[in-house]
């Protein structure tokens, strides 16, 4: 290495926000940057002079995340706890030369001040949920604000209402907002809504759906494209979803569908504020608000490798779970009615709920949660023949019935001859999609019915050629 690429690693090393390790094949610490001292609790000169097998008995590494390089020779990703109590983010590198293994470079990124800010914030939410059932006045108060300003979100519970009001005080913030939820509860009204409460209300509202688009086009819609970069790419290029978010919010719906080597790239977006389109040499700024959903436990994903830990962490600042409608069913009349007024508006017609349809409404589980509830509606107010629904002629839970319970679906034949199992297996998921795409009225439901993710079941639909079949029956 010549002197001034040693001079360039030393001055990274030395100022880096980061802490680096630097680690010879054996184990030996060859170098840290001046930060670790504090983070690990021994000075610098004492760090270097040791090895990763001492440090990691010690307690000083728990565990050592360049042993697990040197044990399996790949980049490794994972949580310390260091010997003064801080937990960090570490992440190490590899480096072989001639097929031997010569350096491991790990760095790693103190976490405790963001979890403190996460746990403060949990005490928050803890007291001013506290505050809500002893003060009624302010509470009033407050609720009538809330009321004019909540535009077409429809909420009536207590729980409901107090989520509404939380959402409303971080809006003015860039904070990243993560909407956790069954699917179905509202998340993508409630991201709009938090959008309106900005102070980017101006700006655009970007919402990308990660497990709709296929990952083979993902990166060109998402980071944009110069013109020539890859065949069929458009003569004047294309401005990516990142880009176009600017000034204003991007929504990444169901985050725990993005593949893993998209969540690298949208980890470098966001922490570095550019984007680099495909076929370009320069970085465009961009500056928007991060807001993210998922019906996934991500912090079970993260256990089984299929999401990046520190992406976790960076998207994981306030963490919001809207409830599943069955336990907020006090929204349920306001969500009905505001979805029937937007039917009459849609097909020109006044058409009412009769009475003895409100007991199956409020009575329901509701798997799907809203949009189970709104899909509901639109076939029940479609296949009424009156302006009362469901008909008179047709009771409620018949209707109901009808509505809600998939089809059973028969095994496909047996396995044909010169078949294989591949083919056999694709067959019988295309009869089993194509009996559900009959009997039941959203992608949705689809995926309640067969419990896998409903991008899952979008992609499903696409590869065999099938789609919803719409009735009014």
């Amino acid at each position: 290495m010549s002197d001034i690429d040693s001079a360039v690693v030393s001055t990274i090393v030395e100022t880096a926000n980061d802490h680096f390790f630097i680690v010879d094949g054996e184990g030996r610490v060859l170098d840290v940057s001046p930060g670790a001292a504090a983070v690990y609790g021994l000075p610098r000169e004492q760090l270097v002079g040791s090895t990763v097998q001492q440090l990691e008995a010690q307690g000083v590494l728990r565990p050592s995340i360049s042993l697990e390089v040197i044990r399996t020779g790949r980049p490794v990703q994972l949580m310390q706890v260091t010997g003064t109590g801080r937990r960090v983010i570490a992440e190490a590198h590899p480096v072989h030369v001639d097929g031997r293994l010569e350096r491991i470079v790990s760095r790693s990124r103190d976490l405790t001040d963001l979890q403190l800010l996460q746990d403060e914030y949990a005490l928050l939410q803890k007291r001013f949920s506290e505050h809500l059932k002893r003060s009624g006045a302010g509470a009033g108060q407050e609720d009538g604000q809330l009321d004019e300003a909540m535009g077409s979100l429809e909420v009536r519970s207590d729980v409901m209402r107090e989520l509404a009001l939380l959402l409303k005080r971080v809006a003015p913030s860039d904070a990243t907002v993560l909407l956790l939820g069954e699917s179905g509860v509202g998340k993508s009204a409630f991201a709009k809504q938090l959008h309106r409460w900005s102070r980017r209300r101006q700006g655009p509202f970007i919402e990308v759906n990660c497990g709709a688009i296929p990952e083979n086009l993902f990166e060109s819609e998402m980071f944009g494209y110069q013109p020539g970069a890859f065949s069929g790419a458009a003569r004047q290029g294309k401005a990516g979803l990142l880009e176009q978010a600017e000034g204003g919010t991007l929504f990444l719906d169901e985050i725990g569908e993005l593949p893993l080597p998209m969540q690298t790239k949208l980890l470098k977006v966001i922490q570095d504020g550019s984007v680099l389109r495909l076929g370009d040499t320069q970085p465009r700024r961009v500056d928007f608000r991060l807001v993210v959903a998922t019906n996934q436990d991500l912090a079970q994903r993260v256990e089984t490798g299929s999401f990046r830990l520190d992406l976790y962490y960076r998207v994981n600042v306030i963490p919001v779970t809207i409830p599943p409608l069955r336990e907020r069913r006090e929204d349920i009349p306001a969500l009905a009615e505001a979805c029937l007024e937007r039917l009459n508006q849609r097909y020109g017609q006044r058409k009412l709920l009769h009475g003895s349809v409100w007991p199956e409404l409020m009575g329901g589980d509701w798997p799907g949660n809203v949009r189970e509830l709104e899909n509901w509606l639109e076939r029940a107010w479609l296949s009424s023949p009156d302006d009362l629904i469901p008909s008179p002629t047709r009771g409620p839970a018949a209707s109901l019935t009808a509505m809600a319970t998939p089809a059973e679906t028969t095994p496909p034949a047996e396995l044909g001859e010169n078949e294989g199992l591949p083919a056999y297996l694709a067959r019988a998921e295309r009869e089993v999609l194509q009996a559900l795409c009959r009997s039941l009225p959203s992608t949705y439901a689809i995926a309640e019915r067969l419990r896998i993710s409903q991008p899952s079941v979008v992609r499903k639909l696409k590869r065999h050629g099938l789609r919803i079949e719409r009735r009014a029956d």
